[in-house]
């Protein structure tokens, strides 16, 4: 892997995190459609760690939410009344929301890892993201705010995570699709699932960086990482920004053909051997 290519890694990771389109899938289909030739042992640890890049995105744009949270989750247990305010709830929410993808990553990581060596399984996947993303405009009501989140809905949205743990199946599109399923607005959906990444972002990150040290070449190959990890998190942060605003406006359905026509152009390149 090239400077030049991890900086145009980076970018797609940096929007694709975010918006419903699968960042796993863009960073399988796009050395694919380029015919880049990375050597197989970069390919995971790169994709994982690139995605620290949006993990601080995140972090540094809800800042100001994530401080309140800690500081009324930790105020709540030294009170011994853990769920008292709304933040401190939403704190051990998002916690229990993420149990279910780290599960499925423990258990699932050698088929995982499997699944991004196969452009035919990502555009399948991405069907079936294009299939959450109209179902949830379909079903949703949009009537609950964040503060309405309740145990069974973050079990809900974090199965949702899960799920997204395979390339095409978008990590935003699904919790985002799984959180209006629950009858959560578009915003508050987006919101719940930006904040819920943090932890499962933070462990697969843990697992990259583990992978990057395995590798013989570490050291040369970390100037390439750092350029790819950088890119992300400032393109990271404006697709939060400009995401949280245009699902105020408008529904998830571009997203949804958007996804649809990615994993039909991959599947005639997959057959047509183009």
């Amino acid at each position: 892997m090239n400077f030049f290519q991890a900086f145009v890694l980076g970018i797609i990771q940096g929007i694709t995190e975010f918006l419903p389109i699968s960042s796993s899938a863009h960073l399988v289909l796009t050395p694919f459609f380029f015919g880049w030739q990375i050597p197989e042992e970069q390919i995971f640890p790169f994709d994982v760690l690139v995605q620290v890049g949006t993990l601080v995105a995140v972090i540094v744009y809800f800042r100001s939410d994530l401080l309140t949270i800690l500081s009324d989750v930790i105020q709540g247990l030294m009170n011994r009344q853990p769920f008292t305010s709304s933040s401190s709830r939403l704190g051990w929410l998002l916690l229990l929301a993420s149990l279910p993808a780290g599960i499925a990553g423990i258990l699932l990581k050698d088929l995982v890892e499997a699944a991004f060596k196969s452009p035919v399984n990502v555009a399948f996947f991405l069907i079936g993201t294009a299939g959450l993303l109209w179902i949830a405009e379909s079903i949703g009501k949009r009537n609950r705010t964040l503060a309405s989140i309740r145990w069974l809905d973050a079990i809900w949205i974090g199965a949702g995570q899960a799920l997204a743990l395979f390339p095409g199946v978008s990590r935003s599109g699904a919790t985002i699709s799984a959180g209006m399923a629950r009858h959560l607005e578009r915003p508050a959906a987006a919101r719940f699932s930006f904040l819920m990444s943090i932890p499962i972002m933070t462990a697969a990150g843990l697992v990259g960086l583990v992978d990057l040290f395995r590798l013989s070449n570490w050291t040369a190959f970390l100037p390439v990482m750092t350029t790819g990890f950088f890119t992300a998190a400032v393109v990271g942060y404006l697709a939060i920004h400009w995401l949280l605003g245009f699902l105020a406006r408008r529904s998830l359905r571009p997203f949804a053909v958007y996804c649809l026509s990615l994993a039909v152009i991959t599947l005639i390149f997959s057959y047509a051997g183009l």
